[in-house]
């Protein structure tokens, strides 16, 4: 809170032997040069609860708070400092991104089937979602992460089944079947990996600080791999043009 701090301190005029009372400012803290009162508040750490979560419930209240003329209010510590790494990660993200979609790009060296890996990544949002909603856990910093490193798990695991889908289309004439039996192939090692990183998560949920990463990559893991089995052998069809049956 930014605004004059003051005491009371006591002085002796020249000459004058009682003592005056006066209000004054002995130690005046400034913050980018504009004088401030600094409010520091921690959550108990054996309390399960983050510095999330208590700022997003006293946050309307001391919002709604009438300050005086020439009085504002900022939030720092854990707060600011998110919001500060936040926008340094996202200044970078889109570069990373591109670079990932050219990746695949060259692996494959076409454009239909990278659009059908990255098709599943804006789907995994289904699950982290889900997964916070259900567990009441807020959106925080560490869930971003958890959920930006969920791209790359969905890359990966999409990749093989696709690659797959490339061995078995030469070995059928009917090249649905080839896309289901690549599909069905698929099913124990995504399935595997995928729970493998979920049951690793499992014990950091007790953790308060790591809590909303384990279940946004738990949420959004989960729901990613039913997708790579199930959505992206749909997708690979549609962009191919492949038909049930008829199309050989």
């Amino acid at each position: 809170m930014f605004g004059v701090p003051s005491k009371g301190i006591y002085h002796r005029r020249p000459g004058d032997q009682r003592y005056y009372y006066q209000v004054a400012d002995p130690l005046i803290m400034r913050r980018n040069r504009e004088r401030m009162l600094a409010v520091y508040g921690e959550p108990d750490p054996l309390s399960g609860v983050t510095a999330a979560s208590v700022l997003a419930d006293i946050r309307p209240q001391v919002e709604a708070l009438e300050l005086p003329p020439g009085y504002r209010l900022e939030w720092g510590g854990e707060y600011e400092t998110a919001g500060e790494a936040q926008s340094g990660l996202f200044s970078s993200l889109p570069l990373g991104l591109v670079m990932m979609f050219i990746i695949t790009v060259v692996l494959f060296n076409n454009f239909r089937q990278p659009l059908a890996i990255w098709s599943l990544v804006p789907l995994t949002i289904i699950g982290v979602v889900g997964a916070l909603l259900i567990t009441g856990l807020p959106f925080s910093f560490m869930a971003l992460l958890g959920t930006l490193s969920l791209i790359g798990m969905v890359i990966k695991n999409a990749i093989v089944l696709v690659e797959e889908i490339n061995v078995q289309l030469p070995l059928h004439e009917d090249r649905y079947h080839a896309v289901v039996r690549a599909a069905v192939s698929r099913v124990r090692p995504v399935a595997m990996a995928a729970l493998t990183t979920m049951l690793g998560m499992i014990p950091l949920i007790s953790d308060a600080f790591f809590a909303s990463m384990a279940v946004a990559l738990i949420g959004g893991l989960g729901v990613a791999t039913l997708l790579t089995l199930i959505v992206l052998p749909v997708v690979y069809c549609v962009l191919y043009r492949i038909r049930i049956h008829t199309d050989k």
